[in-house]
């Protein structure tokens, strides 16, 4: 099943500094990229005001979600969990061919 994970930055998120310059980025990333290649995150990046995260996994349930994105070094002190929705797809144009 596919859900969407809405994310908001944290008490340890700083404003002034971007994306990369955060405190713990380099770890940050590297749990990020593991759940790429697990295939547990399909799509996923911030928004265009860099206070929220969006990103579409695939998992069993939402806890499965919550319990997976805890491990991460930035969970609760850079982002918290806001939403976790499940995603009913419909249209898909990865499968079209031109």
């Amino acid at each position: 099943m596919f859900l969407v994970v809405l994310q908001r930055s944290g008490p340890q998120w700083d404003a002034s500094r971007p994306l990369e310059e955060q405190s713990d980025w380099t770890a940050h990333a590297a749990f990020m990229d593991g759940l790429v290649e697990a295939g547990f995150v399909v799509l996923g990046g911030p928004l265009v005001d860099e206070h929220r995260v969006v990103h579409v996994v695939e998992a069993e349930s939402e806890d499965a979600v919550r319990d997976t994105l805890a491990r991460d070094p930035w969970s609760e002190t850079h982002l918290h969990i806001h939403t976790i929705d499940r995603w009913t797809i419909r249209l898909d144009g990865r499968r079209v061919q031109r």
